[in-house]
């Protein structure tokens, strides 16, 4: 059972600053980046966010992803990230959106997913994250 109590969104973070840093910190990696946005409020974030730390999902993100958590308040937050990532709010959070290392746009959720992360099976999201990872590292 989540609790909502865990800060997993900074109110006070630039989230701008922070997905710069984030694809800069992909390149060097050669991973993708994965936003998520939530908020602190938001029950299914925080069942997503437990579903990211398990056993067999944290390596796959930790392998090939830079997570970006970004806040978006009580909806009045970074609307201008969503909309540059195709992401509409009025279908929910968590709502996640992939970037390659150069911040393309590789995928965004555009149908509300991961809105009842509760109800996903835990199939669901490794197949997303193995669909969305970077292909083979070069060597």
């Amino acid at each position: 059972q989540p609790t909502t109590s865990k800060n997993i969104y900074s109110a006070k973070a630039d989230a701008h600053a922070e997905i710069k840093e984030a694809l800069a910190k992909a390149v060097k990696e050669h991973k993708r980046v994965l936003v998520v946005f939530g908020a602190n409020w938001c029950y299914d974030c925080h069942v997503l966010d437990l579903a990211f730390q398990r056993e067999d999902v944290a390596p796959l993100l930790e392998d090939n992803f830079v997570v970006m958590h970004v806040d978006i308040g009580q909806g009045e937050k970074n609307q201008d990230l969503m909309q540059q990532y195709d992401v509409p709010m009025e279908r929910g959070i968590p709502a996640l959106a992939v970037l390659d290392a150069d911040g393309k746009l590789l995928f965004s959720q555009k149908k509300g997913e991961f809105e009842k992360a509760r109800a996903l099976a835990p199939e669901d999201l490794l197949d997303f994250l193995n669909k969305w990872k970077p292909s083979a590292k070069k060597t």
